[in-house]
């Protein structure tokens, strides 16, 4: 990030719109800081109910498939099983 700081710097030196309210005779701190851009947001573009589906459908079949219950209880016993050979 970039920042300029200057100490004591006059109040004389400083714009009109910054000098209000200060004595003239007066120094500041002045600090300088670059703001991050923002990036501007792209609007949500709405969707129709097919397109959401056709999207879930998509996500769906990508998915590996979840073990049935047996397979999991298989591989849940043989690691429980490798802890208790140690």
């Amino acid at each position: 990030m970039n920042k300029i700081v200057r100490d004591h710097y006059p109040v004389e030196n400083l714009p009109a719109d910054l000098r209000e309210g200060l004595d003239d005779q007066a120094t500041v701190r002045v600090v300088i800081e670059v703001e991050a851009a923002a990036k501007p947001e792209e609007p949500l573009k709405k969707r129709s109910i097919q397109e959401t589906l056709d999207d879930l459908e998509q996500f769906r079949r990508g998915r590996t498939t979840d073990p049935n219950i047996g397979e999991a209880v298989s591989r849940i016993r043989a690691l429980r099983d490798e802890w208790d050979d140690e």
